[in-house]
């Protein structure tokens, strides 16, 4: 497997229709933006609500495309789509450790993709100076390489 294939698959691999895990990243992404919401405005701006920020992004977004039927069956006609929602074609959840695993990649993936947008955050806070880019940066790629790490440990033997 390519480098390219590796990283296609770590980030969209597993973009299929299931509503179960839809409804839990859209959970957890509203509750960890609700970190960033409801944080008092002077710490606002620090590293760990901006990363919490970013990954509820990320977490959010994967939610919306775990809902879209179209999401798995790209290619598929309107008859093999709609028979993707079936009850005999519904996936179950993966196993709590590997979910879990996705789930801090993807949400340490928001930090490590969307740390760029920390620039625009003068434009918000005019007392923000000086951008914890670096840290935000290197808590997602430690939270990415950790989800990782942890799914590849346990993914169930391939036969």
């Amino acid at each position: 497997m390519s480098l390219a294939e590796s990283l296609l698959e770590n980030f969209a691999g597993d973009l299929e229709y299931h509503p179960r895990r839809a409804a839990v990243y859209l959970g957890l992404g509203a509750a960890s933006a609700c970190l960033w919401i409801f944080s008092p405005s002077k710490t606002k701006f620090t590293p760990t609500p901006l990363v919490f920020v970013l990954g509820s992004l990320t977490l959010l977004l994967k939610g919306v495309f775990l809902l879209r039927k179209s999401s798995e069956g790209i290619g598929l006609s309107e008859q093999e789509v709609s028979e993707l929602s079936k009850p005999s074609n519904r996936k179950d959840l993966p196993s709590l450790p590997h979910q879990a695993a996705q789930v801090v990649q993807d949400f340490g993936a928001g930090a490590l993709l969307l740390w760029p947008l920390l620039r625009y955050g003068k434009g918000i806070d005019e007392s923000w100076d000086n951008a914890p880019t670096f840290r935000v940066f290197a808590t997602g790629a430690f939270l990415f390489g950790l989800g990782w790490l942890i799914r590849r440990l346990t993914m169930p033997p391939q036969p």
